[in-house]
């Protein structure tokens, strides 16, 4: 499977981009409307996507264990949709989320502010004022969605395989650029990889749901790392007996043959709720 990552700048024409790879690959397009319908069907409410969607939480929303719902559910979410074959995704942070699985190109759009002021005049009918205004408030929304949830700088160009200024290239040119270049990433090892890898990721976020949501056992930041045929369990609990219903949970979850736990127990532990 080959999977392309569209971050972007508002106004910098990600989802034309994004259409133009649909086109010319063939690829399944993934937009917030795909990935909201899909954590819609595991059960979170809408206003909790409206909360944190490519925005960083208010101080209130930050205490909230919704956070931690919500980015539960987006990263099952898209390696489910991932896991669908060759995608097209566009931004809720999908180029961190697939960072480590081989066969992933990131790609950031960017434009020069002067021709993103423009066009958000277009898009939103407005004067320059507002659409100063508009794009300001956009640029630290995603900003502070992607340092609160990821911890990286959204813009820098190190987080992505290619960075590509559409002040200067159109969607159909950026579209070709990505897919000249797609096979140095695509290779048939790492398509392979990225098949195996994505089962692994699938399976861990099966397993911290049953724990969590099914199962309701009270692991404080919980891991689980699929490797081959061995899960292994982080967080912190307070007692073994929580530990130990962790460990069964996985099992019932997970038809591999070993089921380690590091999880550290720490007597009267609690977090806000």
């Amino acid at each position: 499977m080959a999977i392309i990552t569209i971050s972007r700048e508002l106004a910098a024409l990600g989802d034309e981009t994004a259409h133009e790879l649909e086109n010319q690959l063939k690829y399944r397009l993934v937009d917030k409307s795909v990935l909201e319908e899909r954590m819609k069907s595991y059960g979170i409410a809408g206003n909790k996507l409206e909360k944190y969607d490519e925005k960083k939480p208010s101080l209130l929303a930050s205490l909230s264990r919704d956070r931690d719902d919500y980015l539960h559910y987006l990263k099952s979410a898209i390696l489910t949709e991932a896991g669908q074959g060759n995608t097209v995704f566009v931004g809720r942070g999908a180029a961190l989320i697939l960072k480590d699985v081989p066969g992933v190109f990131s790609v950031f759009l960017a434009a020069p502010r002067e021709i993103r002021v423009e066009r958000v005049k277009s898009y939103f009918h407005c004067d320059e004022k507002r659409a100063v205004q508009v794009l300001e408030k956009s640029d630290h929304d995603r900003e502070g969605f992607h340092r609160y949830f990821f911890d990286i700088e959204w813009k820098d160009p190190g987080n992505y395989h290619l960075t590509l200024n559409t002040g200067v290239f159109h969607p159909a040119a950026c579209a070709e650029i990505v897919n000249n270049l797609k096979n140095q990433i695509f290779t048939p090892e790492a398509e392979t990889q990225n098949a195996a890898r994505l089962k692994e990721l699938i399976m861990e976020q099966r397993i911290k749901h049953h724990i969590m949501h099914e199962r309701s056992i009270p692991i404080h930041f919980l891991e689980a790392a699929v490797s081959g045929n061995t899960v292994t369990l982080y967080g912190v609990a307070n007692s073994q007996a929580l530990v130990d219903a962790a460990v069964n949970a996985a099992r019932e979850t997970a038809d591999l043959p070993a089921v380690n736990s590091e999880i550290q127990i720490v007597r009267e532990y609690s977090v806000m709720p």
